[in-house]
């Protein structure tokens, strides 16, 4: 990390199918080696899934409600005070909790064996949206966490 300033934050073209960041943000997760019309592929076919699967209109709309569920809202960080390291409890911006809580369900879409990658993002999202599966289950683990180190919130900086 840079100490001398802050990296400038790019903007994000908006997908073509939506017009949504969001979309084009997931389509940015999914892309792998430059390969961008092969990842937009995987989520416009996995978001037909999941309108077939939910039976409700606009799948922006759709993975809007599966990051509500999947976003966490703190996490904890490592301090390291005279010697000892603690896991401290930090609150976490509004683009972290996003780009996590992608990051999960990518994650758990790519680790689904044996499934066409289209059918495993559908099935985390739809798991996402009714609030199962493993990305809501890793943000209840992630806010476990801090809430068990809370005793060492006073430890931030």
């Amino acid at each position: 990390m840079s100490r001398r300033r802050q990296a400038v934050k790019r903007p994000l073209i908006p997908d073509p199918r939506f017009n949504s960041t969001l979309v084009a943000n997931l389509v940015n997760m999914i892309m792998e080696r430059g390969k961008r019309t092969v990842a937009q592929k995987i989520v416009y076919s996995a978001f037909e899934r999941v309108s077939e699967k939910l039976e409700k209109g606009d799948p922006v709309d759709l993975i809007t409600g599966a990051l509500e569920n999947s976003r966490p809202k703190l996490e904890v960080k490592s301090r390291r005070v005279g010697g000892a390291t603690y896991q401290v409890p930090v609150e976490i911006s509004f683009e972290r909790q996003q780009a996590l809580a992608f990051r999960w369900m990518v994650n758990a879409a790519r680790s689904r064996k044996g499934v066409p990658m289209n059918e495993a993002l559908a099935d985390e999202i739809v798991d996402a949206y009714n609030n199962t599966g493993g990305v809501v289950k890793k943000k209840e683990e992630v806010h476990r966490m801090a809430q068990a180190n809370r005793a060492f919130a006073h430890l931030r900086w």
